[in-house]
């Protein structure tokens, strides 16, 4: 079974998908190939993939005028107006597919009809949307009621999509689809070996910043707020990438009266035990981080401080919808007046693995288990 799954470098949450998608079909012994359509095609498309980065970093409010844009934009909606597609096509090689598998919103029309076209019109595509619920950003581009199925996470997803115009029988709820990290439980001693790596204390409680990757961090400003916080606890400050950021807390971590340990780029077990030990994560709104924090219980102080964009109102719009109360904070210089002894979390929890998922693409494939 051949799997062929369209994604975009937009973000982080849709590359996240995508690869465990492609670990878990994998997994269940089939083969799978990521491609991205939008780098791999025409210059501006790729242009617009990168300016979609760049106001995440520089400014995210303005990233309403840029949704608003591309929502009225059709380029993508028809093979006709799709250009580059000929150096697609090339990239994604011999790779005959049963079936495609779309995790992002501006793949599912234009690029559903050139698959049908160049492979056969039996070819099975199917949405896999990672919103977590309805809102201003809940794109129309993520409905299309010519394929053959949409799945997404969480029921608020599915109603977003048959809001949209997705035929209601051909939705389904599957469930989160996460690394596989994010499933099932560790061994004590793996976790005292984990935290002993990055010299993380095992007794103290952790806050975990995790805005510092993509640009958008309030790292310093967070930390120098925590020095007003009365108690025993350590920071850990997540830099990914941002070199820039990381250099500049180890720098000045001594200053403090607290423990701060600054981390680039963590291993999927790391990150799915931080969130498991944190008493806290400060992050934006993402789909991607808001779903880990769910599904791991971690109550979560989301970083408004730069505006929210569009996709980042559909996932508080869940949080609000399934939780008692949210805390947003829009000056992360008085984050220490916003912690609390019992700060709002959604413990949802997941099976072993995303078989439902797994086992739906196989039947809509209709293939079976090597």
């Amino acid at each position: 079974m051949n799997l062929l799954i369209l994604s975009s470098s937009t973000g982080g949450g849709h590359n996240m998908r995508a690869n465990a998608l492609k670990y878990w079909w994998e997994q269940n012994g089939g083969l799978a190939k990521i491609s991205q359509p939008l780098e791999s095609s025409f210059i501006i498309y790729r242009m617009g993939s990168y300016f979609y980065n760049f106001i995440q970093k520089v400014y995210p409010a303005f990233h309403f005028i840029y949704f608003n844009f591309l929502e009225i934009a059709s380029l993508h909606r028809y093979k006709n107006l799709i250009f580059g597609a000929n150096s697609w096509f090339e990239e994604i090689g011999r790779f005959k597919p049963d079936i495609v598998v779309s995790v992002h919103a501006h793949l599912n029309h234009g690029y559903y009809e050139l698959l049908k076209e160049r492979f056969s019109n039996n070819l099975k595509f199917v949405i896999y949307c990672g919103e977590l619920a309805n809102g201003v950003g809940f794109s129309r581009h993520w409905v299309n009621p010519k394929v053959d199925y949409f799945l997404g996470p969480f029921e608020e997803t599915c109603n977003a999509a048959i809001k949209r115009g997705m035929p209601a029988n051909k939705t389904q709820v599957v469930g989160p689809l996460l690394r596989k990290a994010f499933y099932g439980e560790i061994s004590e001693q793996q976790k005292r070996s984990i935290l002993s790596k990055h010299d993380i204390s095992h007794n103290l409680p952790i806050f975990l910043l995790g805005t510092g990757a993509n640009g958008v961090n309030r790292h310093l400003n967070v930390l120098h707020s925590l020095q007003k916080y009365n108690s025993d606890y350590q920071v850990v400050a997540l830099c990914g990438k941002n070199d820039k950021i990381f250099n500049e807390i180890l720098k000045i971590k001594d200053l403090f009266k607290f423990k701060i340990i600054p981390l680039r780029i963590i291993d999927d077990e790391a990150m799915a035990l931080l969130l498991r030990r944190a008493s806290f994560l400060f992050a934006r709104p993402g789909a991607g981080t808001t779903t880990e924090a769910i599904v791991c219980g971690t109550p979560i102080i989301f970083d408004i401080s730069r505006g929210v964009m569009p996709q980042e109102i559909n996932n508080l719009n869940f949080w609000r919808n399934r939780s008692d109360s949210i805390i947003l904070c829009r000056n992360p210089k008085i984050i220490n007046q916003l912690i609390e002894p019992r700060l709002p979390k959604i413990k949802m929890g997941t099976d072993s693995s995303p078989q439902v998922l797994i086992n739906r693409l196989i039947e809509i494939c209709g293939c079976s288990k090597r």
